[in-house]
């Protein structure tokens, strides 16, 4: 899982600066994500070619190996995710990912709030997506 990260992270934002070196992100992997959220990966002859991993409503991490992009696999993940919060789902990204942005958007994702990256350890711009299946809205639990 861990090297689906840091590949899939290199491949599609050279530009943000990483917080924490290849073993921090290793070690947060095994540590913190796996142990602590629930986490599901996608497989292809043998080896992981996607990760997602929820924490009760939010979509923490979804990663595709960079080879696999654009084979549906996002697709299916986010699909699984949905399946497991079927009340919805929210997440954070980095502004400078307009691919991951129009992935979500393509999927029912919409924007809800900006910040200028003061919250994340990578102090990068990022956006608040949330979905609501039809006919919820946010706090109301109707």
């Amino acid at each position: 899982m861990a090297g689906v990260w840091l590949r899939s992270f290199a491949a599609a934002l050279p530009t943000v600066r990483r917080a924490h070196d290849d073993e921090a992100v290793r070690w947060w992997i095994r540590e913190i994500v796996l142990p602590q959220q629930e986490t599901w990966v996608a497989t292809a002859d043998g080896a992981v070619v996607g990760m997602l991993a929820l924490d009760g409503g939010e979509l923490e991490q979804l990663y595709v190996e960079p080879t696999w992009r654009g084979r549906g696999v996002g697709d299916r993940l986010v699909a699984l995710a949905k399946r497991r919060r079927p009340g919805g789902l929210a997440l954070w990204t980095f502004q400078v990912n307009g691919p991951a942005r129009r992935f979500y958007e393509r999927h029912g994702f919409t924007e809800t709030d900006r910040t200028d990256g003061g919250r994340n350890e990578e102090h990068e711009p990022d956006v608040r997506c949330v979905w609501r299946p039809e006919g919820r809205r946010e706090g109301t639990g109707t």
